[in-house]
């Protein structure tokens, strides 16, 4: 019995458009077909086990995929999905994987299985200086299998969309100020290759350069049974708020500064965060103001 197999992760548009690629041993058999039917298990918030089938096309983009699908609202850019066919059945069957634990990247709530790399790409283009320099660094730089990623300094300016002149080099420099404060950004030396394409640590033979390095906030979430949990509550781009400290992860080699350090004792006393030294490659971010 022929059978396939892929294991893809999941992008905005692919959420938005209601789509799913198939794997291409199941494109002959599928081809003639009006309509296929599609069967999506899944787990809601990691929880309750769903079942839910849908009546999809086949079509061709850039690869053969499924349209007609409508994605669960637990399921944001990253998500992986197992897709799978058997050419003796009339389905294909589309599998998410529950998390142990479920995580928040970035504020947003994670409760399947997915790649890290696609979480940072597939970043929503925000509206604010910081938001913009931000979403350059994850979508034009190079992302690192754990989803961190690095982007020449140099380079910033021709993607963080703030103008060009002493205007724009005001915003870049405040908005990238900003970053490295709440402990999103960190400056470190790396290198480039002549197509500028950026290594971190630094290549023996390669340009040195200043790098700017950007590693996911990757956190407990909250209790997936909580009534009160909204999927979407969390957006990246918030108004105007107070961030409480916390411990974010440190690009390889880096270490904390005393005064991370003093300031993670003195927030672990006060019991703002919990009991605990700072774990090696990690640093601490006190609170402070975000402007959106």
């Amino acid at each position: 019995m022929r059978t396939a197999t892929r294991r893809l992760a999941l992008w905005a548009a692919d959420l938005d458009g209601g789509v799913c690629a198939v794997p291409e041993e199941s494109v002959d058999s599928l081809r003639g077909r009006d309509r296929v039917t599609v069967v999506l298990e899944h787990r809601d918030r990691g929880l309750a086990a769903t079942r839910n089938v849908f009546e999809t096309t086949l079509r061709q983009d850039v690869e053969w995929q499924l349209a007609g699908i409508v994605w669960p609202c637990d399921v944001p850019p990253g998500v992986l999905v197992t897709v799978s066919w058997q050419a003796a059945r009339d389905e294909i069957v589309v599998r998410t994987a529950a998390l142990d634990e479920p995580v928040r990247v970035d504020g947003v709530s994670y409760f399947h299985a997915y790649d890290p790399k696609v979480v940072t790409r597939d970043c929503p283009a925000p509206t604010s200086n910081r938001g913009r320099v931000l979403h350059a660094v994850r979508r034009r730089g190079r992302v690192f299998d754990d989803g961190s990623a690095a982007l020449a300094e140099a380079d910033l300016a021709a993607h963080g969309g703030l103008g060009r002149g002493a205007r724009g080099t005001f915003l870049l420099r405040n908005a990238v100020d900003q970053l490295i404060r709440e402990g999103y950004l960190t400056r470190v030396s790396g290198s480039v290759e002549a197509s500028g394409y950026p290594a971190y640590p630094a290549v023996t033979g390669q340009k040195a350069a200043e790098l700017l390095f950007y590693a996911p906030l990757v956190e407990p979430a909250p209790d997936p049974g909580d009534a009160d949990l909204d999927p979407d509550a969390a957006a990246s781009d918030r108004g105007e708020h107070w961030v409480n400290g916390f411990v974010r992860k440190l690009p390889p080699g880096a270490h904390p500064s005393e005064k991370q350090l003093h300031l993670h004792e003195r927030a672990v006393e006060s019991e703002q965060i919990g009991t605990g030294p700072l774990e090696p490659g990690y640093t601490f971010v006190k609170r402070h103001h975000r402007n959106g």
